[in-house]
């Protein structure tokens, strides 16, 4: 007699827990707006991702130093650990987990990203070697910062490289002067690394990876660091900041020394920088910039208060003229233009150590971040196929008015552009809002 009653009050718990049991965010790095312009798309290749565990032995420990002590007669060293996030195009039909687990910015919480890379997914073979592309976070960030960029790529036919930068991660955040000199010495050992990795035959991405055929792209102290990679040495005055390193140790990048002369890596083709940093404190000048000889791609918000839009990110694409060069503005975006993926849905809430929601360190306060993404992925998209792979089809991308405000969307009775037509290819009628697109050759 009793049965009856106790399934009634079974049910209830059971739809009255159904009812208020939290979803478990989705938080998609795929998100392609209808209004995506078309080079966003991900490309034919399905995509596979995976860590891996780098070390770059007998590396200067400046965390271990005291600045206030005297100079040590010697440096501390440690074996530098760097964590790896690898995408590449896998072998169709791959199936598994294509959640991610990454910490957000308060480096506390591990949350869930989904996209379309499927872990330990087997590569395919017979299409490589495939260009390769390093991704270099900000700071603080991880290697799932640019996530939504680094797997859209990969399905392009581009490995991927996602470095978590010790001492500048969530988890790991320490010393900022060991982020001023580490950056460019992290870019360059995974470069090597991944050198390496594809002449090993026990290594699953053996024979794929076209180092000779490498882009770096970073954001903002990632920026920085690719900045100095791409030959912009920077100046005695950043050596000699008291945030710069201790004891001087940030001249290892100085302009015109014996080791940052070193550099350009010749395997090294181009780079993106999104809100480089440096710039606008005097780490970099007109004169360092002039290092830069490679093709460069920048991309920044116009009210950027962090790199500083008008004295940094501008000025640095301006000053470096040996590069052919062109500079995406995200009108009325502040620091957080293009990179970012969007916030996890955990990062909604206020986080009292940290002072502020987590959300505010990947969103925009004007522009939507799949829309940011989505214009994003468009135009680096169209930058590496042109300068890794040489097609000479994505020059429409790259030949555009300045203010794409100005563009004429004009067609004729069959769909036709007319002559008169300017808009911006790849970006439908009334999409192309809110933005410039600037190039400056060598020599000017």
């Amino acid at each position: 007699m009793m049965r009856p009653f106790r399934n009634f009050i079974t049910t209830l718990f059971l739809s009255y827990i159904t009812f208020v049991a939290p979803a478990q965010a989705d938080n998609r790095i795929d998100g392609q707006r209808p209004d995506a312009p078309a080079l966003a798309a991900y490309g034919s290749y399905e995509v596979g991702t995976r860590p891996v565990e780098m070390i770059n032995a007998a590396q200067i420990d400046i965390v271990a130093i005291d600045p206030s002590a005297d100079r040590p007669a010697q440096f501390p060293t440690y074996d530098r650990p760097l964590t790896v996030q690898l995408w590449y195009p896998a072998f169709p039909g791959a199936t598994g987990s294509q959640e991610l687990r990454a910490f957000m910015r308060d480096g506390r919480n591990e949350v869930g990203l989904n996209g379309q890379g499927t872990l330990w997914a087997a590569p395919i073979i017979g299409d490589g070697p495939f260009p390769l592309v390093i991704v270099s976070h900000g700071y603080p960030g991880n290697r799932f910062l640019m996530s939504h960029l680094a797997e859209n790529i990969a399905s392009k036919g581009y490995i991927v490289a996602s470095i978590d930068h010790t001492d500048s991660t969530y988890r790991t955040l320490s010393a900022f002067g060991s982020t001023l000199v580490n950056r460019t010495l992290d870019q360059l050992f995974v470069l090597n690394e991944m050198e390496r990795i594809n002449n090993d035959s026990s290594h699953f991405l053996q024979g794929l990876v076209d180092t000779s055929n490498t882009a770096v792209v970073g954001y903002s102290m990632g920026g920085y660091g690719a900045l100095i990679t791409a030959g912009a040495g920077v100046t005695q005055a950043a050596v000699d900041s008291p945030f710069g390193a201790p004891f001087g140790l940030l001249d290892v990048h100085l302009s015109g020394s014996d080791s940052h002369n070193n550099q350009p890596d010749s395997r090294i083709k181009t780079i993106v920088g999104f809100a480089p940093w440096g710039r606008q404190i005097g780490f970099f000048s007109d004169d360092t910039m002039q290092g830069i000889s490679m093709p460069m791609m920048l991309l920044g918000g116009s009210v950027d208060d962090v790199s500083d839009y008008e004295n940094g990110i501008r000025a640095a694409w301006q000053g470096a003229t040996n590069s052919d060069r062109v500079l995406v503005t995200f009108d009325n975006a502040n620091h957080n233009a293009g990179a970012p993926m969007p916030s996890p849905e955990e990062g909604y809430e206020f986080d009292p150590l940290l002072g502020f929601a987590p959300f505010e360190h990947y969103a925009d306060a004007v522009w939507d971040n799949v829309r940011m993404n989505n214009i994003s992925q468009h135009f680096v998209t169209a930058w590496l196929g042109k300068h890794l792979k040489n097609d000479a089809a994505m020059d429409a991308y790259l030949d555009l008015i300045p203010n794409s405000e100005d563009g004429v969307f004009s067609v004729d009775d069959d769909g036709a552009f007319t002559e008169d037509h300017t808009y911006w290819t790849g970006f439908a009628n009334r999409t192309a809002k809110g933005l410039h697109f600037e190039r400056l050759n060598t020599g000017e």
